[in-house]
């Protein structure tokens, strides 16, 4: 089965206020078997734009990836970021190869 990801391009606008987000978001992370594999960091963007934060989190199975998203636990997160971010989020399927 397919693991599912989180391809989020963000620019946080209130650091401050951003920190709620994080520390609920941690609930339907661990919830929902969430893995952080870039978390902001060194990026470079060779083509096209992209926001200023690059977050990409694996989660057991795609289903897992949009059951998140969909949740209360997430909803309740989402809207303590309202305000003091602004993101981009793609939700996607992994490659298994054969």
């Amino acid at each position: 089965m397919a693991k599912g990801y989180w391809v989020a391009s963000v620019d946080v606008t209130d650091p401050e206020g951003y920190k709620a987000y994080i520390a609920e978001n941690a609930n339907a992370f661990r919830k929902y078997g969430a893995r952080f594999l870039a978390r902001g960091g060194q990026r470079e963007t060779p083509e096209g734009k992209m926001r200023s934060r690059i977050v990409l989190i694996e989660f057991p199975t795609y289903s897992a990836a949009l059951e998140c998203y969909r949740s209360p636990e997430y909803a309740k997160a989402m809207a303590l970021r309202q305000g003091k971010s602004e993101m981009d989020l793609a939700i996607v399927e992994g490659y298994d190869s054969p």
